[in-house]
């Protein structure tokens, strides 16, 4: 539309002027056209607003009816959406930030206090006063030689591919300025992600993008060499998804261009399916065993796997050849069934995977009752955005935090729902060059950096609201949430946490007893335990 808007204005102008050669009174035409163009040539060059940098003029209804009721936006947003998209709050949040805007509010608290479901924190009579730039959190054990300085909120898995170029770029750029990680997704790490130097977590997905070899497995010549980029500071091997968990990665056809197919070693035009399973190890032995060569091939980095919880007995199995190998991972992503993507199955995204709390407080119980949580960092990711999210999951059993869809909302996303049609007209999830070149690089990498920023002050501040130091005083005890209309309960009651070591011992609690004992270290089968 950008580039139609030149050639239509042009033909216009050309068309009233050749009308009034003939018919005089066209020319005042003018005083009606030429401020219309006038307005276009305004939306073509600003760079804040991609909407109205990609549709001149058209774009403008848009922002109209948000400042006329912004409800319509949300209603149109929830309505279409198979229940999945952010409130209007968490938008809301996410704009003002990414913005560097005034983010209070007028008449008190915006939500129903006595609703089921309903969530909070108490605050101290003693509050205390936390440095931002402090929470940060160190990965990588006694294994690794290159452990990393996180930030406690990063970037989520997003591939080049998923995202436009120049997506990637304003991503990176941001986390270049504002200190954190940017996680490259399963599509390999492309010269977008290395151009502004910022920190990279280099996802390999079961498609081994960027060490593929020519049948598709793994290619240890060609990780090894690209693990030892400087831009690379952690290795991420992704296990499964929220989205879709169980299922390989999707990437349409209409988004596979030249280079895109070069990168991954792939065909231009056609669907790049990930298959379900990797194919570089079959049992959780085999698993920790590729987790150890990944560290010494790229020589000592912190080495991790993401995995969205399903059967219990699965990761018990991967916790029981930790302990029967001596291999720890340096950091679990724990992906909740409500993460996000550009293209899932319908079912998959609905139906097919723990949600993010229950995943990631099974995960955490398990490797504190095998004694295990002392080697491994935690990272937690589903529909984070808030400082309110990353303190609740903080306080629930993660270290950090990863986010997708929040930072794509910085970047200026509207929650078009068009991410797999490479029709995104934000230009955030597309490869047309149409739309994603009205996605200024500069000003976006600026908003995902206030993003960041203001979020990890808003996490300082509620940590001190709280009397607290850092999030490592956090507990699940901190959390409340309104269980019926006249209930309340904190999440260590919700949940019961164990006890370091728990596990180990002759009496293991009834909630954890049958996966735990279907669990095998040399197979991700049950061991003649129904569960």
């Amino acid at each position: 539309m950008r580039r139609e808007f030149l050639l239509y204005s042009f033909l216009v102008i050309a068309a009233i002027a050749l009308l009034g050669m003939a018919f005089q009174w066209i020319y005042w035409t003018y005083l009606i056209v030429l401020p219309i163009i006038f307005l276009g040539f305004t939306d073509y060059f600003q760079t804040r607003q991609t909407i109205r940098r990609n549709f001149p003029i058209l774009g403008r209804v848009r922002y109209l009816f948000e400042m006329i009721r912004p409800e319509i936006n949300q209603y149109f947003v929830e309505s279409n959406s198979d229940g999945v998209p952010f409130s209007r709050e968490q938008r809301s949040i996410v704009y003002q930030r990414a913005k560097n805007v005034l983010d209070t509010l007028p008449f008190g608290t915006q939500k129903d206090v006595y609703e089921v479901g309903y969530e909070w924190i108490n605050h101290s009579l003693q509050p205390t006063h936390v440095d931002p730039d402090k929470l940060r959190i160190l990965v990588g054990n006694d294994q690794c030689t290159k452990p990393y300085s996180a930030s406690l909120f990063n970037i989520s898995a997003m591939s080049y591919g998923s995202l436009s170029k120049n997506a990637v770029m304003a991503l990176n750029g941001g986390a270049k300025d504002g200190d954190f990680a940017h996680n490259t997704g399963e599509g390999g790490v492309s010269p977008y992600h290395l151009k502004h130097g910022g920190d990279l977590i280099w996802q390999i997905g079961t498609g081994y993008f960027g060490c593929r070899s020519k049948d598709g497995g793994f290619e240890p010549s060609k990780f090894a060499e690209r693990s030892q980029l400087d831009s690379v500071k952690m290795i991420e091997v992704k296990v499964s998804q929220g989205a879709k968990p169980g299922h390989g990665g999707i990437l349409p056809g209409k988004k596979v261009n030249a280079e895109i197919a070069e990168i991954r070693g792939v065909t231009v035009g056609e669907d790049v399916l990930s298959p379900p399973g990797h194919s570089a190890f079959s049992t959780p032995m085999e698993m920790m065993e590729f987790i150890a060569r990944l560290r010494e091939l790229s020589q000592g980095k912190p080495v991790g796997f993401k995995i969205c919880l399903g059967k219990r007995r699965e990761f018990f199995a991967i916790a029981k050849a930790m302990k029967k190998t001596g291999i720890y991972p340096d950091f679990i992503v724990v992906d909740g069934g409500e993460g996000g993507t550009g293209a899932a199955p319908l079912e998959f995204s609905n139906y097919l995977g723990s949600p993010g709390v229950e995943g990631l407080v099974f995960i955490h119980n398990a490797l504190v009752g095998l004694d295990l949580r002392k080697h491994i960092r935690i990272f937690s990711t589903g529909k984070v955005v808030t400082a309110f999210d990353l303190i609740k999951r903080l306080a629930l059993g993660a270290d950090a935090i990863y986010s997708a869809r929040g930072m794509m909302l910085a970047l200026g996303c509207i929650q078009a729902l068009r991410c797999n049609s490479n029709v995104c007209p934000a230009g955030v999830a597309t490869t047309d060059a149409n739309l994603y070149k009205g996605l200024h690089i500069g000003d976006k990498r600026k908003r995902v950096y206030n993003f960041h920023k203001e979020t990890i002050n808003s996490v300082a501040e509620m940590l001190g609201a709280m009397g607290l130091n850092s999030t490592e005083e956090l507990r699940a005890w901190h959390i409340v949430r309104r269980t019926q209309v006249n209930t309340v309960k904190h999440y260590g009651e919700i949940f019961d946490y164990l006890k370091p070591g728990e596990l180990l011992g002759q009496s293991i609690p009834a909630d954890y007893s049958r996966a735990f004992e279907a669990a095998e270290a040399g197979s991700f089968a049950h061991a003649g335990v129904k569960v």
